[in-house]
């Protein structure tokens, strides 16, 4: 089999796949591309055995079909150093030789049998749930939640992020049991109510590809994977088993303290007075009143400590209450908008954080974050 295809094109969607390689791989086979040509078609696959990258190329210039299992690091690493210009591939199917034909020199390869390549997995018919996403709403779900993810090996359920999809709207939810987001977007909905537990991976992997992506894409899954159909890839992944643990009960409703506040100057005080927090619990302190909020820190061991008065609109009493400043800033670093309202109960009870004004009224953002004890 033989074809033709641009240095720079290829490489692209190389890269683009490439990420789902590791490093540690248990078959060796997983350390190449799978090259799959059908008449015009080009279809490269990339795999870690837990998600599959899928991408597609359609090529003017071809000869024969077949596939072959080519060396990843050597095609990437060739491929960087060529500037943008026709390659020809010229494989014996019979003997895995590979010739690749630039404008000034031949390089040989030698690929191996794609048979040996791990074969996709099957959805179950009588599990399937399908729905039909757009790209930029899919990215959003997976940017807004993706950093709130926990590491956590004993409860993997919390290590990945939970897509829930019903006819009213869909829901992005990842919490490390610390902090948590819940993003929902009511212009996207599902036929019937619908749960996956998205892993970690995955996600990234999504998160990278996407943007290169537009218009809708169709997502199919049952109890155990999920396909992401999208116009130039498909990603295909183990989902994560077990059960999310419900994350309305811990959302609390009654908070009569709200305090609006400019977010970028909020982050901007909160970097540097937590400098002299103490570096094991990182607790900054933030006192509530009237129309001022003090934020403090401090490290009695090296006896350091800091505050720095922001104005705010605040309703309610005076208030203080302590979050851990590494948390906090993540937080903040997320939300988009110019001011982010958040809205407390007491000093033991979660902070709710959210955009004071949104540019798309489609979604709705809240994120959660567990307040520290302050010690007197």
């Amino acid at each position: 089999m033989k074809f033709v295809v641009s240095s720079t094109e290829l490489l692209g969607h190389l890269q683009a796949i490439s990420r789902v390689i590791s490093s540690k791989n248990t078959l060796p086979i997983l350390d190449n591309f799978l090259f799959n040509l059908s008449g015009n078609d080009l279809e490269i696959t990339a795999s870690d055995l837990e998600s599959t990258l899928i991408t597609r190329m359609k090529l003017e210039n071809t000869q024969g079909e077949g596939m072959i299992a080519l060396p990843a690091r050597i095609l990437l690493d060739t491929l960087k150093e060529f500037s943008a210009q026709p390659l020809t591939f010229d494989i014996n199917v019979e003997t895995m030789a590979v010739v690749i034909s630039s404008e000034n020199g031949k390089f040989n390869v030698v690929g191996q049998n794609g048979i040996d390549f791990p074969a996709l997995p099957a959805i179950k018919k009588d599990k399937k749930f399908t729905f039909t996403i757009n790209a930029d709403v899919l990215l959003a779900g997976i940017n807004k939640t993706l950093f709130a993810t926990a590491e956590d090996e004993l409860r993997p359920v919390m290590g990945g992020i939970f897509i829930e999809a019903s006819p009213e709207k869909i829901t992005f939810v990842a919490s490390d049991a610390h902090k948590l987001v819940r993003y929902q977007r009511n212009d996207a909905h599902a036929d019937e109510n619908a749960s996956f537990i998205l892993p970690k991976k995955p996600a990234s992997l999504l998160r990278n590809i996407l943007p290169r992506e537009e218009g809708s894409s169709t997502v199919e899954f049952d109890d155990k994977n999920a396909f992401f159909n999208l116009s130039n890839y498909k990603v295909v992944c183990r989902l994560v088993e077990g059960n999310y643990p419900n994350y309305n009960s811990v959302i609390p409703k009654n908070n009569p303290r709200k305090v609006t506040i400019d977010r970028v100057e909020f982050y901007n005080t909160l970097r540097r007075v937590s400098v002299f927090s103490n570096q094991a619990s990182n607790l900054v302190k933030l006192h509530l009143k009237g129309n001022q909020v003090t934020v403090s820190a401090q490290d009695i061991d090296f006896s350091i400590s800091a505050y720095e008065k922001i104005k705010c609109q605040y309703e309610g009493e005076e208030l203080e209450i302590g979050f851990k400043s590494v948390f906090l800033l993540e937080i903040l670093s997320n939300i988009g908008s110019q001011d982010v309202m958040i809205e407390l109960a007491d000093p033991t009870r979660a902070g709710l954080f959210l955009p004071a004004e949104t540019e798309n009224e489609a979604e709705d953002l809240l994120m959660l974050l567990m307040p520290m004890m302050i010690n007197a």
